[in-house]
């Protein structure tokens, strides 16, 4: 029998394939998909995030263990969305415009899916419409990423553009030259120095 801790470990190792067949074995031996996705995938990702606030654990480890996430979540995510399995809520995210750098998104989007978010990436060097149209699409949450102090200025233009539409997402920041100085300056929800938190953010934000 497939336990849920053994897909919840083979996660945190990053075993992309394990997860996977874990994951078909659990669904085969009529384990509800939702407690699949909750005691396995998103167990799992809550351990790599503590550990990797702790620094016991960096970015590679992090991708890894995504990607074994993604493995499972391809198998879950077409039953979830059948049975009609709500997700957390909704995340827009994307690095502003005139700034093309990925990786600390990618990994706060990957961060989201495994805490049970419905992700939407809108990529990077994106327009502040963009973000709107994305809260006008139902995003719970907004992320806004950027790596340098030229184009973090966009963030505060991205912000006045929601609230002129009179937007109700709840607007995250973070990156390299970000602080919680500026989120409060341009009158963003919530800033996050890393991945994970960024996470804990969100869900609190969602919450309030």
């Amino acid at each position: 029998m497939a336990s849920l801790n053994a897909i919840s470990e083979a996660l945190q190792k990053g075993k992309a394939d394990e997860v996977k067949a874990l994951v078909t074995q659990a669904l085969e031996e009529k384990v509800e998909a939702k407690k699949v996705l909750e005691e396995g995938l998103i167990a799992g990702m809550d351990i790599i995030g503590g550990r990797f606030k702790r620094n016991e654990i960096y970015i590679p480890e992090v991708l890894i263990a995504a990607r074994a996430m993604h493995a499972g979540m391809s198998v879950l995510e077409p039953i979830l969305i059948e049975s009609g399995v709500k997700m957390i809520g909704k995340l827009a995210i994307g690095t502003v415009k005139g700034d093309l750098h990925d990786i600390g998104k990618n990994l706060v989007a990957m961060m989201y899916k495994g805490a049970g978010f419905d992700v939407q990436d809108l990529g990077v060097d994106v327009a502040a419409e963009k973000f709107v149209q994305a809260s006008d699409d139902g995003a719970d949450l907004v992320g806004l990423s950027a790596l340098l102090t030229t184009t973090m200025v966009q963030m505060k233009n991205v912000i006045e553009s929601l609230k002129e539409k009179g937007s109700k997402a709840k607007i995250i920041i973070g990156g390299a030259p970000v602080t919680q100085n500026y989120c409060d300056e341009i009158g963003a929800h919530g800033y996050a120095a890393d991945a994970a938190t960024a996470v804990e953010i969100g869900k609190a934000l969602i919450k309030a």
